[in-house]
């Protein structure tokens, strides 16, 4: 199957004054349309700068990265603000949702932006909220707010879900009920998700598992089978 991800030697340096920081060093990695990857690894280990980077909201120091076989590494900026609008679904360990619109505004606002959405309410349905669509943020409870944010992010059709931390800020229970969320979204939608977190028994749920330490990739094994979300414990 040719991957719809490529990534090869991607570095990235941050320099500080005369201080350089490597946070990614020569990453090679291919993903497949479809796939449930956990990037897995400690703080300071590389995986947000990679996931910034395969999102379009970095740029490596060297290196390559390619979608569909389009090189963005060379892309320009309107190029990667396509790409960013049309192919990627973001969803962060903060909520992000704008206070004063309600979860079906705050999803509505991403469906304007391109050409085949997933309405806001069936988007919202979804993630199982279709009973709280008029609730404002401080209405909703945390697990509400980060399902409605997964709803903006795959109201969109995107191709790649991109998933920081997800459940950084949630209790074990709420947790667990978001992650069935992304799994749901994953089979139902194929879409290729990609959920970086240091829980080590999240890496039970996905289809391959990637860990990183210092910058590099570790290990990259499949898992021989997936744990259902509800059968994660930590």
């Amino acid at each position: 199957m040719t991957p719809v991800l490529q990534v090869s030697g991607l570095t990235k340096v941050y320099r500080m004054g005369e201080v350089s920081v490597t946070a990614l060093s020569d990453v090679s990695l291919d993903f497949s349309g479809g796939e449930l990857v956990v990037l897995l690894g400690a703080s300071g280990s590389g995986k947000s700068t990679l996931l910034n980077i395969i999102g379009g909201l970095d740029q490596p120091t060297s290196g390559s990265i390619s979608f569909k076989g389009v090189d963005l590494t060379s892309a320009s900026e309107a190029r990667l603000t396509e790409y960013r609008r049309r192919s990627i679904g973001f969803v962060f360990q903060f909520y992000n949702l704008i206070s004063s619109l309600t979860a079906r505004e705050n999803v509505k606002l991403v469906t304007e932006l391109v050409g085949n959405p997933i309405s806001s309410e069936e988007a919202l349905r979804l993630v199982g909220l279709g009973d709280r669509m008029d609730h404002f943020p401080s209405q909703l409870s945390g697990g509400e707010q980060q399902r409605v944010a997964i709803a903006r992010a795959v109201a969109k059709r995107p191709e790649l879900l991109l998933c920081d931390e997800p459940t950084g800020a949630l209790d074990y229970i709420t947790g667990k009920l978001v992650l069935e969320v992304i799994e749901r979204i994953n089979r139902e939608l194929g879409t290729t998700t990609l959920v970086i977190t240091h829980n080590v028994s999240i890496a039970g749920m996905a289809d391959r598992v990637i860990t990183l330490r210092s910058g590099a990739v570790i290990e990259d094994r499949h898992n021989a089978s997936k744990l259902s979300p509800s059968e994660l414990s930590w």
